[in-house]
């Protein structure tokens, strides 16, 4: 087993199984997700929503057979850079260090201006006040910035809490919807492959796979889990099945509730209230204004998970002589990475910030734009996750057939895949056609580069 021994450490023994699924599931948004990610799955993936979730949700299992097997020697706050350094090399390491950063910083920033906008949006509707997005933004900064300073514990109370609210919300729908369709219509054939649209495969494969986005988080808590070997593995499996049951479940039902429309064409005709009009159909308009201030709630839950995921990142690589060795230090109360806290609670706004100065809108530049490279990236770390499984126990030799070859070959295979389309789609995903932004996608490259330069000047061990 191989276990980083340098002091100083995270608080060991404080979460359990669940707090690691509550911040993983977290950091998937149920239901910010769903009424982001879903319509634009059903506009441009048809009817055929629910079998591209479904078919997501399997080469992701596939990859965490590996993954989760890895996990059991190999326990460390640094993700999957750790585990490509392991696995592949320092070279590969210290160059998945880079996009690492680069990716969780990028999707970070653009949940950022996901929340921003629907906070604004929400205080409006209901109060008549108005609220600038660079309000709401900063306001939201300041909050998730206490929470990383504090006890790694409270975040994981509060996110379960609000993983609870949001989930409920939901499964009320699909009840709803279940309860109201007659038997005969209950058509399962949606969860088929031959139900897609492939004419649009590309944009609604990567929509679906940002909705996992976060899992990989499992391994980042390693330290601080109670019996680590065992919760790492177990939090993984239970964090997949749920996410994925839950998409494949719940776009099903979406689809059961259009049913005798075409479920594509009014998604495509209003992506905004795709989900807020069958839920006031089948649920009530109560449940629509609640569901509307759990979008909220669930975003922010997601900018929780993400700061708490790359704090931890940054004491890794700070350990590691990879970043600055004052990002290494811990709270002598809390035991939390707090200066690593304080440095992303500065990067963040001063990112944030330039894109203020620049404009921006918090949406189509904020959110569509860094988003798309954050998922891109990830994408990338999975991929390269999947090969250091394979290398890690073909060099250790220990005959794992299954777990440490043929399954995350298939999964890796498959994420190479959503990779490639990411890439190919990256204007369609963005909505970045042209200028600058349609550049965005360098930045891995780039980052990569940068990673293995800092780390052979560093001398990353």
């Amino acid at each position: 087993m191989q276990l980083e021994e340098l002091k100083p450490n995270l608080k060991s023994n404080s979460l359990r199984v669940s707090d690691i699924v509550f911040f993983v599931v977290a950091a998937a948004a149920p239901l910010g997700a769903t009424l982001g990610a879903a319509p634009v799955v059903f506009a441009v993936g048809g009817a055929g929503a629910p079998a591209i979730y479904l078919c997501a949700s399997l080469i992701l299992l596939l990859f965490a057979i590996g993954f989760a097997a890895m996990s059991k020697y190999v326990v460390s706050a640094g993700g999957f850079a750790e585990l490509v350094k392991i696995g592949i090399g320092r070279v590969a390491g210290n160059a998945a260090s880079g996009v690492a950063l680069v990716a969780y910083t990028c999707m970070m920033i653009g949940v950022y201006g996901a929340f921003a906008a629907f906070n604004s949006e929400f205080i409006l509707s209901y109060t008549g006040i108005a609220v600038s997005w660079q309000v709401s933004v900063l306001i939201a900064v300041l909050l998730v910035a206490v929470f990383g300073y504090l006890d790694v514990g409270v975040s994981a109370k509060f996110l379960g809490v609000l993983m609870v609210l949001e989930v409920f919300i939901l499964v009320m729908f699909d009840a709803a919807v279940l309860w109201h369709t007659p038997l005969s219509e209950m058509n399962l054939s949606t969860m088929l492959p031959q139900s897609i649209n492939f004419a649009g495969i590309g944009v609604a494969l990567m929509f679906a796979f940002t909705c996992f986005v976060g899992f990989e988080s499992t391994t980042i808590y390693g330290e601080e889990a109670k019996e680590p070997l065992r919760a790492i593995p177990l939090a993984t499996y239970i964090s997949i099945g749920v996410i994925g049951v839950f998409y494949t479940v719940t776009t099903w039902c979406v689809g059961l509730a259009y049913s005798g429309e075409d479920v594509q064409s009014a998604a495509g005709a209003d992506l905004v209230n795709f989900i807020f009009n069958v839920n006031t159909k089948f649920v009530g308009a109560w449940s629509t204004a609640l569901m509307q201030l759990l979008s909220v709630t669930s975003l922010f839950a997601v900018l929780l998970s993400f700061h708490n995921a790359l704090c931890r990142y940054f004491f890794s690589l700070a350990r590691s002589r990879f970043l600055f060795k004052a990002l290494e230090r811990v709270h002598i109360k809390h035991n939390s990475p707090h200066v690593a806290s304080a440095t992303l609670t500065c990067i963040t706004i001063a990112l944030i910030g330039a894109f203020m100065v620049a404009k921006a809108d918090p949406i189509k530049h904020l959110y569509m734009c860094m988003v798309a490279v954050g998922t891109l990236g990830i994408l990338i770390l999975q991929a390269l996750g999947a090969i250091a499984v394979i290398a890690y126990f073909t060099k250790k030799k220990q005959g794992y057939f299954w777990q440490g070859l043929v399954a995350p070959l298939l999964g890796g295979i498959g994420l190479s895949v959503a990779a490639y389309l990411a890439f190919a789609n990256f204007a369609e995903l963005s909505g970045a056609n042209s200028g600058l932004a349609s550049n965005l996608p360098w930045l891995i490259p780039i980052a990569a580069c940068v990673g293995i330069i800092n780390g052979t000047r560093k001398r990353v061990y």
